[in-house]
């Protein structure tokens, strides 16, 4: 099965996740940038992050090479204000029908909570029931924990199997 994984990532806990879930699935990896950077660091990249994630704004992207072909689609994001990331609220919106025919699947890194409530509203964007496999992971990169690489091998094998 053609697969590949779409993600966003800021602080590269997402990024981290991305590429050991494409290497274990051998799919392609591609990376979603916004045209304006979100801040980075301090109480503006929360104020400033959450505050996109909330209103639903979708920003511009750089380009990006997707091609139809695609029996899956991964897509990875972090969690802001319990909701997924504008660059990939983009990402959907642009793919729309595309998205529409094929499975897909994803996986969120969080510090804060509200995965769970993102992974609800990722589904409601994609205008599906239920994601065909699910994972999250609190701050892998940042806050490593013991069974994170057995959540990324199970996720892999639901997928797989």
């Amino acid at each position: 099965m053609k697969t590949a994984v779409v993600y966003y990532s800021m602080s590269g806990n997402t990024q981290q996740i991305a590429e050991k879930i494409a290497d274990a699935l051998g799919a392609d990896l591609i990376r979603i940038e916004p045209k304006k950077e979100y801040p980075s660091k301090g109480f503006r990249k929360f104020i400033w992050g959450g505050k996109s994630a909330v209103m639903g704004d979708r920003p511009k992207l750089q380009p990006y090479m997707l091609d139809s072909g695609y029996d899956r689609i991964i897509i990875g994001t972090p969690v802001w204000a319990s909701n997924i990331t504008p660059p990939i609220r983009t990402f959907i919106t642009e793919n729309r029908d595309m998205l529409s025919r094929i499975e897909i699947a994803a996986f969120v890194c969080y510090a804060g909570g509200g995965a769970d409530k993102a992974l609800d509203k990722l589904a409601a964007l994609l205008g599906i029931d239920r994601l065909v496999a699910t994972l999250t992971l609190i701050d892998p990169k940042d806050k490593p924990a013991k069974d994170n690489d057995e959540k990324v091998i199970v996720f892999c094998q639901k997928l797989e199997g």
